[in-house]
């Protein structure tokens, strides 16, 4: 199961010559591959470039159909090795991951596969997670391309842009026998357009060829003395190689405009941000038709001196829109003006910021400095001064306003979530043992580091928390407790946490937190998944695994939602005498993925006239003692206040909202905390039946019974 599917959309992929697609960025992607005569697609899912894997997930007909080969791979690591195949046989080959911690995972492969370089074409589709809305570490994939030289492209995001980037990067790959990366930002990802589709291609030489006719090549092994060949070749021969494809044909655009004397350098990917500036400015119209001369990077490396050369020759001054840091580019380009005695000025990361997503308003209050430093006269009269600062101050202004009236709402678990009353469950544990070091992990569960939960000290990777405890491994009154979730556990977990654990003898507490997918990236199928796929492993026991590397102490919790339980659990773990390390399978599938699942069932049984039953949850207000401790111990969205009935109290109560999945924490966690007894469950039945209809007349005559009683008691009071 994935966040969506892609059914219906991927029938798109069989659109032939001369036929216009209309779509999405992914998609496009997808259908340019298969334009390109891929014979092999690998990756592992993580944003933005997650609904890429479900694409070809659900085209999985259409790849066999074509002879293309696809797997979901185990870690980006697992997904780059797999170019491999394209090391010796003419193969073309793709793998996508997440930037740029899927690249901190891949660097091995990615530095052995750029090292002994490539037959075939081996293209490495990058979901660049920099900026406002990333997820990660703000890093750039520019860093892996120069120290491992791969080349670098970065497309304009419009579809016809995107889909000869991929076809383009095969062949440059091929003509410089060196992988290349395709970065893709969130918007290409996801940007809407059209474009004119060729016909899908059959790999010439295919899989079965290269198994049929296996070759061997000692000379693009990574081991020395051949290493020192690889880096001798990358210089003399795949860069020349690789330069000259890029202008050759003219993968790098150029952009004309009435103010010869200055231009703007900019990366393929911000050019819609850069050209909505310039409008903004008053320096291009709504067809992207601007008054500055633009040289468009699609290839952002290597960098080609002759195009800079002949763009800055004639120029008093250049920008360099380059997002993020360090200013690679911009120190490139000094060194390539300097070496070739082109005295033009150039600007970049003085005028715009080292670092940070460029955002519209920020490139457009860049782009005015520089004119306004080099042509103020283009600058209309009209024009006001500046938008940037005023806009800043309005929004601290607003959030001042409502600092004092609003709580700050930190990311938090999904309602229903499965893994809310692990963290529910420490807390209890911690008011009895005192507080432990937490190791956290990569993952949903990694909302447990904000209110109301407030646990979790580091984290260090996916499928790290257990390692992130390891230097805690000493002889003490406590023992350190990590999490780490089953994607995490599968990704990497299983060796790097509980193999290493056991190997140095950790007398630690690993908490696994086994939901049943890759939650966090969408929902996709893993190993352990609950339910059988038709094309790929699951239903493998986690606690057999972490058995099979030599754990002693593993004990699986098939209901987290059981908050006792789990409390009674952990507490065993952290106070055993038995040494070694501790390890707990908590497991209950993700309440998302069991919603979306279940769902569309319900809704088809109740069309069928079928009765069907939906659990929900309520809170008594007459019991109710406007306490809120359910509140602070499970966090749930669903939760709320509400004002108290009773005229004679002041406390508001708690409420439940519609957005109730029935998951029954609330009640299991004040219980299990000895709380109070206000929830209640209530049963909502669909088509009922008669015996159904029976218990609700005599149920209504027995509580309006004793409701009149209480009322003619008031009264007579």
């Amino acid at each position: 199961m994935a966040e969506r599917s892609f059914k219906e959309e991927v029938e798109k992929l069989k659109l032939g010559d001369g036929d216009e697609f209309h779509g999405e960025g992914i998609l496009a992607v997808t259908k340019a591959l298969l334009q390109s005569g891929v014979s092999y697609v690998a990756g592992y899912q993580g944003a933005p470039i997650s609904h890429l894997m479900d694409v070809l997930a659900d085209a999985n007909e259409i790849l066999e159909g074509l002879g293309v080969h696809f797997e979901n791979s185990a870690s980006e690591a697992t997904a780059a090795a797999t170019l491999a195949a394209s090391v010796n046989y003419p193969l073309r080959g793709a793998v996508t991951f997440k930037s740029t911690v899927g690249t901190n995972v891949a660097s091995d492969a990615l530095a052995n596969l750029a090292s002994g370089g490539v037959t075939g074409g081996a293209l490495v589709i990058i979901g660049e997670d920099y900026g406002e809305g990333s997820s990660i570490m703000q890093e750039r994939v520019h860093a892996f391309a120069m120290k491992s030289q791969m080349w670098l492209l970065d497309p304009r995001p419009n579809l016809p842009s995107i889909v000869k980037a991929v076809e383009t990067g095969f062949e440059l790959s091929e003509a410089s026998n060196t992988p290349v990366m395709l970065m893709l930002r969130i918007r290409a990802c996801h940007v809407y357009g059209r474009f004119t589709t060729k016909a899908n291609k059959r790999p010439e030489f295919t899989l079965v060829d290269a198994l049929e006719n296996p070759r061997r090549d000692l000379s693009r092994i990574a081991m020395p003395p051949m290493t020192y060949v690889h880096e001798k070749d990358k210089w003399e021969h795949r860069w020349p190689a690789a330069v000259k494809y890029v202008e050759d044909h003219r993968l790098n655009e150029f952009f004309d405009g009435e103010a010869s004397d200055i231009g703007i350098v900019l990366q393929g990917g911000v050019y819609n941000t850069t050209i909505r500036a310039l409008m903004l400015n008053g320096l291009a119209d709504a067809y992207g038709d601007s008054k500055i001369p633009l040289y468009v990077m699609n290839v952002t490396y290597p960098l080609v001196d002759k195009e800079f050369v002949r763009f800055c020759a004639g120029k008093k001054a250049i920008l360099i829109v380059e997002e993020g840091q360090p200013d690679y580019i911009e120190q490139a380009v000094n060194t390539i003006l300097r070496r070739a005695d082109i005295q033009t000025k150039i600007h970049g990361k003085d005028m715009l910021p080292m670092a940070g997503e460029y955002t519209g308003g920020v490139v457009r209050e860049g782009i005015r400095k520089f004119i306004a430093k080099t042509r103020p006269d283009l600058i209309p009269g009209d024009a006001p001064s500046s938008e940037v600062a005023p806009l800043k101050q309005r929004e601290s202004k607003a959030a001042l306003s409502v600092s004092t009236e609003v709580h700050g709402r930190p990311p938090s678990f999904c309602t229903g979530c499965p893994e809310r009353p692990i963290f529910a469950a420490m807390k209890l544990v911690e008011r009895e043992l005192g507080t432990h070091h937490v190791s956290a992990d990569i993952g949903c569960h990694l909302f447990s580091i904000f209110p109301p939960f407030n646990v979790g000290a580091t984290t260090m990777g996916y499928g790290l928390g257990a390692a992130g405890a390891s230097a805690l491994n000493v002889k003490a009154g406590k023992r350190a407790i990590s999490m780490m979730g089953d994607g995490g556990f599968w990704h990497n977990g299983l060796t790097s946490g509980v193999g290493n654990a056991v190997f140095n003898k950790s007398d630690n507490v690993l908490i696994i937190v086994d939901n049943g997918y890759s939650a966090a990236t969408g929902g996709q199928d893993i190993p352990s998944s609950f339910h059988p796929h038709a094309n790929r492993g699951t239903q493998h026991s986690i606690e057999t695994a972490v058995r099979g590397v030599g754990v002693t102490w593993a004990k699986t919790i098939n209901n987290t939602y059981d908050v006792a339980l789990m409390r009674d659990t952990l507490k065993e773990a952290l106070t055993t005498k038995e040494k070694g390390p501790k390890v707990i399978i908590a497991h209950s599938e993700c309440m998302l993925n069991k919603q979306r699942r279940i769902r569309p069932l319900w809704r088809k049984a109740a069309d069928r006239g079928e009765r069907v039953v939906r659990e929900r949850f309520g809170v008594d207000a007459d019991t109710c003692t406007g306490d809120h401790s359910c509140i602070r111990l499970s966090g749930c969205p669903s939760l709320t206040i509400a004002p108290n009935p009773d005229p004679l109290r002041r406390e508001p109560i708690t409420k439940v909202i519609n957005s109730c999945v029935g998951c029954g924490l609330c009640g299991e966690g004040s219980h299990a905390a000895v709380l109070c007894p206000s929830f209640y469950r209530a049963s909502l039945i669909t088509n009922p039946t008669g015996w159904d209809r029976f218990k609700d007349r005599i149920r209504s005559a027995i509580i309006g019974f004793f409701q009149r009683r209480i009322e003619r008691k008031l009264a007579a009071a």
